[in-house]
C-alpha cells in the first residue's frame, strides 16, 4: 500500500508540474501577444498563435492524467479535491490562452493601421495579469491560501483598468468615426485581458476549494 501512495503523490506533483508548464506557456503568449501589439510585430504575433497549439496538447495531457489517477487511485478527501481542482483550472489556463490567442490575432490585424491611441493602460493591465497568473498557479502547486486575497484585489484593479480603456476609445470613436475599427480592436484586447483575470480568479477559488472543502467566488 505505502508503494502504491508513493506513487500516486508522484503522479499528482507531476501532474501539477504539467499545470505550471501549461501554464508558463500561456504566460509566454500572454507577454508576446501584448508586445506584438506595442510593436506592430506581426512575425512576433505569429510566433505566439503558433504556441495555442501547445496549450491544447497540455490540456489534454493533464486531463487524461487526472482521470487515470481518479479511476485507478480513487483518492479520497483532499487529495480528491486536489485532482478535481486540477481539471477545473486546466480548464481556465486553456480558455486563458484563447484569449491571449486573439489578442496576438489582433495585434496582426492593427499592425499595418496607424495607432489610435498611445497604448499605456493596456501594457499595464497585461503586467498585472501576468503577474496574477503567475503567482496563482505557484500557489495551487505549493497550496498558498495567501495568494487568494491578493488575486481578488489585482483582478478589480484590471476590472478599472479595463472600464477606463473601454470609455476612453469609446469617447475617441464618437470623436473621430473614421478610426473607429482600430479604436474597437483595442477595446477588445482591453476585454481579452480582463477575461484572462477573471478565469484567474477562478483558479483563486479552486485553490481555496482544495484547502478548504467549500466554494467561495472572488468576483
Amino acid at each position: 500500500m505505502e508503494i502504491i501512495r508513493k506513487s500516486f503523490a508522484d503522479e499528482l506533483q507531476e501532474m501539477k508540474q504539467d499545470i505550471l508548464k501549461m501554464g508558463s506557456v500561456v504566460e509566454e503568449m500572454l507577454v508576446g501577444s501584448v508586445r506584438s501589439l506595442q510593436l506592430r510585430d506581426e512575425m512576433l504575433a505569429d510566433e505566439t498563435i503558433a504556441k495555442d497549439d501547445l496549450v491544447d496538447g497540455y490540456n489534454i495531457v493533464i486531463e487524461q492524467r487526472c482521470l487515470r489517477l481518479l479511476a485507478l487511485q480513487q483518492p479520497m478527501a483532499r487529495d480528491l479535491r486536489t485532482i478535481a481542482s486540477g481539471l477545473y483550472i486546466i480548464k481556465d489556463v486553456e480558455r486563458m490562452g484563447d484569449y491571449a490567442l486573439d489578442i496576438a490575432k489582433a495585434a496582426k490585424k492593427l499592425s499595418g493601421i496607424d495607432p489610435v491611441k498611445d497604448l499605456v493602460k493596456i501594457p499595464k493591465m497585461a503586467l498585472i495579469v501576468q503577474g496574477m497568473l503567475h503567482n496563482s498557479l505557484q500557489a495551487f502547486v505549493d497550496q498558498n491560501m495567501e495568494v487568494i486575497s491578493e488575486v481578488a484585489r489585482q483582478d478589480d484593479e484590471v476590472d478599472l483598468l479595463y472600464r477606463e480603456v473601454r470609455d476612453e476609445l469609446t469617447a475617441l470613436i464618437q470623436e473621430r468615426p473614421a478610426e473607429a475599427q482600430p479604436a474597437v480592436e483595442l477595446i477588445l484586447v482591453a476585454r481579452y485581458l480582463e477575461r484572462i483575470a477573471d478565469h484567474i480568479t477562478n483558479v483563486g477559488e479552486r485553490i481555496a476549494y482544495m484547502e478548504t472543502g467549500e466554494i467561495k467566488e472572488l468576483h
